[in-house]
């Protein structure tokens, strides 16, 4: 038996779906809606579709960004490779004496 409502084989209907966004969320998507001088659906297929590719293509991942940061040591006997938690916050701690506003003089004004 076939219904009124069955859909053809091969043909594809869109589905609604509701969504409840909040206030900034809401202006993000009118924003968007305008600035690329299309439909909010269109919006929030292409972020979709934006989300999915950063989640599934590993050369995307945000860990792989670390990679390279790290070209050579000063110490020989660090393995950056097992210590590079330890090999960044040095770097990092490094950094701040380097800094014209070291994290002390910031505090002063």
């Amino acid at each position: 038996m076939k219904y009124s409502n069955d859909k053809p084989s091969g043909r594809r209907v869109s589905e609604p779906v509701q969504v409840y966004l909040r206030p900034r969320e809401r202006d993000r998507l009118e924003r968007l809606t305008a600035k690329l001088d299309t439909t909010k659906s269109d919006v929030l297929r292409r972020g979709l579709e934006a989300l999915e590719g950063q989640l599934s293509d590993p050369e995307r991942h945000p860990a792989l960004d670390i990679i390279g940061i790290v070209s050579t040591t000063d110490d020989p006997g660090i393995d950056v490779a097992r210590a590079h938690d330890k090999y960044l916050a040095a770097t990092e701690i490094a950094s701040w004496s380097d800094s014209p506003h070291g994290p002390h003089e910031c505090d002063s004004e």
